[in-house]
This record gives structure tokens, sequence and C-alpha cells, in this order.
């Protein structure tokens, strides 16, 4: 008991700004288990070995929680999404995206947790509006990266047709995910890169 009280008071002195990014992983690692559901303040505390107040203290609830969880794998995630679209070069585009799909699907299947939440079916109400805007960021992260590629094209109207496919692109790419993360499918990167990648190109091949 003495031990445990020990803990937990250098726990507290660790201080909120530097207990933060631990309530986050601890958040994830619950949530990839059990499910956004099952990520409760009391969860995140007996998982750290601290009390509550301690956990409070960097947040005021488990929405709070969950909305910096999701904000910060959406960083993640535009990362590694700007890294896998094609860039403005020579070469064949095609295989840029064939490539691109496979770098980012195995970034998936090393770290699936981040991705489960992000395109979870059942998920959590409390994250409906950092979802919304998560996916807004996305979108706007890939129009950013295809205008160039449309001008390259020489694209007519490209403002116009920018919205759309980039959610076309967007849409190709959830459910690509999705379908990795579907364990009963059984797909690897590189065999899912080879179907998504050459459809996403024919799907924006416009002008």
């Amino acid at each position: 008991m003495v031990d445990t009280a020990a803990n937990r008071t250098r726990a507290e002195h660790l201080g909120p700004q530097r207990r933060r990014p631990q309530v986050l992983d601890t958040a994830l690692e619950i949530a990839a288990a059990d499910g956004v559901g099952a990520v409760t303040m009391g969860a995140i505390a007996a998982r750290l070995g601290v009390t509550r107040p301690v956990v409070y203290a960097c947040y005021p609830g488990r929405g709070e929680v969950l909305a910096a969880l999701l904000q910060r794998e959406t960083d993640r995630v535009l990362a590694d999404l700007s890294a896998m679209l094609p860039p403005p070069r020579t070469g064949s585009i095609e295989q840029l995206f064939t490539d691109g799909f496979r770098e980012l699907l195995a970034v998936v299947q090393d770290q699936p947790a981040p991705w489960r939440i992000m395109f979870a079916t059942d998920l959590d109400p409390v994250l409906s509006t950092a979802i919304s805007q998560g996916r807004a960021q996305l979108s706007a992260q890939v129009a950013a990266v295809m205008r160039p590629l449309l001008v390259r094209r020489q694209v007519t109207d490209v403002d116009h047709l920018l919205g759309p496919l980039s959610e076309v692109f967007l849409a190709i790419s959830e459910a690509a995910i999705r379908m990795l993360l579907d364990e009963a499918q059984h797909w690897t990167p590189a065999s899912l890169a080879a179907v998504v990648g050459p459809a996403a190109y024919r799907a924006l091949r416009v002008g």
C-alpha cells in the first residue's frame, strides 16, 4: 500500500503538461483493445496507476480526452496522407497512386489503433464534432496536394473540380483502410494497393 501511494505521489508530481501525452496514449490503448466506449476517466486512471484527480487535472472529462486524442491522431493521419499523395513530377501517375496506397496501407497495418478510431462504424457520439473537423482537415490537405497535379494535367476549371475529386479520393482511401482493417478479408497492403491504386487513378483522371 505504501508503494502504491508513493507511485501515485510521483505521478502527481509529473504535472498535467507532462502527463497529457500519457493520458492520450493510454486512451488510445483502451480504445484499440475494447472500443471507444471503454475509454473513461476511471479506466485511464486505473491503467496508468494513478488516481482519477490526476487524470482530471489533465482534461475536464472523457469528451475532452477523446477530442484531444482524435485531433492528435488526425494530425498523424494528415502527415501519412500527405506522404502518399502523388507529387507533381514526371513518371507514371498510375504507379504513383499504387505506390502511395501501398505506403499508406503499410502504415495502417503497422499502427491500426488510430485508424480504427478515425473510421469506426459505431463512433462515440461525443466525437461527432471532432470527426467532422478532422475530415474537413483531411479534405483540405488532399485538395492542396492535388491542385498542382490537376494543373499539370491541364485540367480546366480546377477550382470547380477540386472539391468533388478530393471527396472521391478520400472515399476510396477510407474504403481501402476499412478493408485492410477487416481481418476477415485477408488483404495485404501490396495486394490491396494493386487494386485501389489504379482505381483511384482512373476515378481522378479528368480533363
